[in-house]
């Protein structure tokens, strides 16, 4: 083929092409390229190609510069270009050696495509599971997503309640964000942190004098949020002292700070949240029930990851997106075996729990896709335990025996599968009661059930709803 049809081919293809020599500057530049860059060729050619692609690939992780130090092709890299109006442009990469009719290599050559498109198509239909940091595609999460525009736009105190790690400082910003104190200070403080001295003096501020080392006056964050939003997080671990003061300046909404006799008029709405059940604590009398009453007026439970385990695929492609943007790295996803190894695990510190999971994975690995073995090490665990069968009901012996010689593999193993069986079996295999009693969600137990090869009596075959008493029940 001689040059002037490669030249024809080069510019007649969609994708983005161009070639640099030994010294990393461009010697050709195809039609593609200058389409999906906005750079003529002629100002492109001759300059460095970082100085014109300006990628987050360019100063780590540069396919390019692997495949001529390597010697071989790297396809369908994922990162990122800056074209010339400084807009990221999305695009894949596949790069290869360039050589001559003889085979000298003459420098190397870059494929690009346009994936803009594609992420735009992504984007929208992410849309209407992200509010927000919120991201969700659960049932329980849409439900909550549907009102939140509604609550945002009231001005009523919001109570969440939630597990550790749920998000609740994140609900508590979006509602801020759609609402029109969206341009006012969003201020969030953690109650359970401090004594009700440093909390009274944090939230509303002192005068000179007020105690000893106060030599001027501080504003407080209730005066730092005026017109805003407040998060009063944890605050259920408040002391029955703290809650009398915090319910007057709810009532009147007026705040006095420490040292002063004069009140100050507040303009900020008040958002409370806890992990604790409130309702509980005020009938076991350990929260007031009339400040609860007031920042009950508007309440929202947020699932744990546990209830939301299908979450669980888009929350890590949210985080793999995000870290790539802040750490200039260009991982592309996660294994099936990884993913299987996540939706396998408990996650008792819920979404905060996967989010520093995925940021472990990502200092591990830095382009490609994430792989068991980049998970912390309790989650790459590889060895394989099969689940046995039996054909009678033999009080689970042969499980038993399966617990013993998994003993000798990986004693913890061994025990959460004893933890597992003892409570199924004080349940009459009630696998609902055993999870409460474990303290895990039942999808959860499942699971487990089927990861450790726990046998179950026959008639009891992990998804059946047969009964093998009266007090048995399928998830």
């Amino acid at each position: 083929m001689d040059k002037s049809t490669t030249e024809i081919i080069l510019e007649s293809i969609s994708d983005g092409v161009f070639t640099v020599d030994h010294n990393w500057k461009i010697t050709s530049f195809n039609r593609a390229a200058e389409e999906i860059t906005g750079i003529d060729r002629e100002e492109a050619i001759g300059r460095h190609c970082w100085e014109v692609f300006r990628s987050n690939m360019c100063e780590h992780e540069c396919a390019l510069k692997k495949t001529m130090k390597q010697g071989k092709p790297f396809v369908n890299s994922t990162t990122y270009i800056i074209d010339s109006q400084k807009r990221p442009i999305s695009i894949t990469v596949s790069t290869s050696l360039l050589k001559d009719s003889n085979g000298s290599i003459l420098g190397g050559v870059e494929v690009f495509r346009d994936h803009s498109l594609v992420e735009e198509l992504r984007k929208e239909l992410y849309a209407g599971f992200k509010i927000g940091d919120l991201v969700s595609r659960s049932q329980a999460m849409k439900k909550i997503f549907n009102i939140l525009p509604l609550i945002a736009d009231s001005v009523s105190t919001v109570l969440i309640q939630g597990e550790t790690g749920t998000g609740k400082e994140l609900m508590a910003k979006a509602i801020h964000n759609l609402s029109s104190r969206k341009d006012k200070p969003f201020v969030a403080i953690n109650c359970g942190s401090l004594p009700d001295t440093l909390l009274e003096s944090e939230l509303f501020g002192y005068k000179a004098g007020a105690f000893t080392h106060a030599i001027k006056d501080k504003p407080g964050l209730f005066a730092a949020a005026e017109g805003g939003t407040i998060l009063l997080d944890e605050i259920g671990d408040t002391s029955q002292a703290f809650q009398v003061r915090l319910l007057r300046v709810l009532e009147e909404r007026y705040f006095q700070p420490l040292g002063s006799v004069k009140a100050i008029k507040t303009n900020v709405r008040v958002i409370a949240a806890t992990n604790k059940n409130l309702l509980q604590m005020v009938e076991d009398e350990k929260f007031r029930i009339d400040l609860f009453y007031r920042i009950n007026v508007v309440k929202i439970d947020l699932p744990s990851l546990r209830e939301r385990m299908d979450d669980i695929p888009i929350l890590i492609d949210h985080f793999i997106e995000r870290l790539n943007k802040i750490q200039g790295k260009s991982v592309e996803g996660i294994e099936q075996n990884a993913l299987e190894s996540l939706m396998s695990h408990n996650f008792p510190g819920n979404i905060r729990e996967l989010q520093n999971i995925i940021e472990h994975a990502f200092i591990l690995c830095n382009h490609g896709n994430i792989a068991l073995k980049h998970l912390p090490a309790h989650l790459n665990q590889t060895s394989d335990y099969s689940v046995a069968n039996i054909s009678g009901f033999n009080n689970i012996s042969d499980s038993k025996a399966s617990s013993d010689s998994n003993s000798k593999i990986n004693p913890i193993r061994s025990a959460e599968i004893k933890m597992i069986e003892d409570a199924l079996r004080m349940n009459s295999y009630n696998r609902n009661a055993a999870a409460r009693e474990l303290g895990i969600h039942k999808s959860t137990l499942f699971r487990k059930i089927a990861k450790l090869g726990i046998v179950l009596p026959n008639g009891v075959d992990g998804r059946s709803s047969h009964h093998i008493s009266p007090t048995f029940s399928s998830f």
